[in-house]
């Protein structure tokens, strides 16, 4: 029964960045998923994979499993590095790829 802490990262069908924020603490699971022979579903019948709970910061989650006796791992973040582009950088004249019209 070990952990998972980890931050989130935004999903392909948000623009911003909402719910990246906080940290999580999942359950790895602890038995492999079946697949149901009649309907083709796949269910598990670890009920820890259910559980995800949320922490202000990293420091908040390591405490918790600490003292609860959970053996965890972190999995730190990848920073985004922004690039800085300007409107007018549209227009210049050394674009990569010209203007069609």
């Amino acid at each position: 029964m070990s952990a998972r802490i980890y931050k989130p990262s935004k999903t392909a069908m948000q623009s911003g960045r909402a719910k990246t924020h906080r940290w999580l603490l999942e359950f790895d699971p602890e038995m492999p998923r079946t697949i149901d022979p009649l309907m083709g579903w796949t269910s598990s019948r670890d009920m820890k994979s259910q559980i995800r709970l949320r922490f202000e910061t990293k420091d908040e989650a390591i405490a918790y499993c600490e003292k609860h006796g959970i053996p965890f791992h972190v999995d730190e973040p990848h920073e985004r590095t922004p690039r800085r582009i300007a409107y007018a950088d549209n227009f210049k004249s050394d674009r990569r790829f010209p203007w069609s019209h």
